[in-house]
């Protein structure tokens, strides 16, 4: 059987931005009350720190360049002064649905992928992917490094149907590791509720919407890290920095959250060096330039899918995990004609 060469999935796990907000660690319970953390541009005079070519490297040329201002505008985000807890809130809709193609012009390839999908939903099941999402949830991994350094983190997530919270749960963040899907003893029953609820809304039926909110004591007046802005034409005295923010709240980008929550692929080939990653079809990981899913070794999504689904040669239920958690981060997966 041949690939089709239109074949695109819409994403089944799809958060929203998430826009940050300032208050005291022990004024929680009231949040909705909370100022939201604004961006504000400062000035600032760098120092020449990078790596200089040996013609730069002489003495009295280095000398010369030091004395130049290098002068700079940022932008920043900080708590006020009298506020030591960042809240950051968003929220996460799960749906169904997982593996129908929203694209596929070859209806024998959708047909028998349909088949595949099935076969793991009744075989395998959604329940280990639910939990890892959870726990990505609950590690609060999502706040990058807004993380780092706190001294305490909690994260609340409520299941809201007709507006309402219908269920809800706490989580103690620092208690759970980074490197691996373990369950604090004291988080087991939530994590397992919150699987339940994120595996039904894979299962298809109602679209399954979790508010997230996440407290991080950071300290008060200290630096918070919103997304960055990326941009392609920089001026000779532009900004240098530029952060996102939504209507003047500091935010993060849903994608930068996204790539937080699938960060569920422990089962690549550098998995003891590298630890968990984000499912990506080649396991690319930009921050250290690396792919850990290299198609010659046949574990890159591309490899899995074929096989299973044109030679019906079914992976390891490892690479059975990482194929589904590929169809529900979503994405253009069609073969060009050669």
């Amino acid at each position: 059987m041949k690939t089709a060469s239109v074949l695109a999935f819409e994403r089944k796990l799809d958060p929203s931005d998430a826009l940050f907000y300032a208050g005291s660690w022990d004024r929680k319970d009231d949040a909705n009350t909370w100022a939201p953390i604004a961006i504000r541009e400062k000035y600032v005079r760098g120092t020449i720190s990078n790596r200089l070519s040996k013609k730069e490297s002489d003495p009295a040329k280095l000398d010369a360049q030091i004395e130049k201002p290098n002068l700079q505008s940022v932008d920043v985000a900080t708590m006020p002064v009298d506020s030591d807890t960042l809240l950051v809130n968003f929220t996460l809709k799960i749906l169904g649905g997982v593996g129908t193609p929203s694209a596929c012009n070859n209806s024998e390839y959708q047909a028998r992928l349909c088949e595949v999908v099935q076969g793991y939903t009744e075989g395998t099941g959604f329940g280990e992917l639910a939990r890892r999402y959870a726990v990505c949830l609950a590690n609060a991994r999502f706040l990058w490094r807004n993380r780092l350094g706190s001294e305490a983190v909690q994260v609340r997530i409520s299941h809201v149907e007709d507006g309402e919270a219908k269920t809800s749960w706490e989580f103690d963040s620092l208690t759970f590791s980074l490197r691996d899907f373990e369950v604090p003893q004291g988080a087991a029953g939530g994590i397992e509720e919150l699987s339940a609820v994120i595996k039904d809304g894979f299962s298809g039926g109602k679209p399954v919407i979790l508010n997230v909110q996440a407290f991080a004591r950071v300290g008060a007046g200290q630096e918070v890290f919103p997304s960055q802005e990326l941009s392609l034409e920089r001026g000779k005295g532009d900004k240098s920095k530029t952060l996102y923010h939504v209507e003047g709240v500091a935010g993060m980008h849903s994608q930068k959250i996204g790539n937080a929550l699938r960060t569920i692929d422990d089962w690549h080939p550098l998995a003891e060096e590298v630890g968990p990653i984000a499912v990506e079809p080649y396991g690319s990981v930009t921050t250290i330039g690396r792919a850990c899913r290299q198609p010659k070794m046949g574990v890159d999504f591309y490899s899995l899918l074929d096989k299973w689904v044109c030679k019906d040669k079914a992976p390891d239920t490892e690479g059975q995990h990482f194929v589904m958690a590929t169809l529900i981060r979503g994405g253009v997966f069609g073969e060009k004609d050669s």
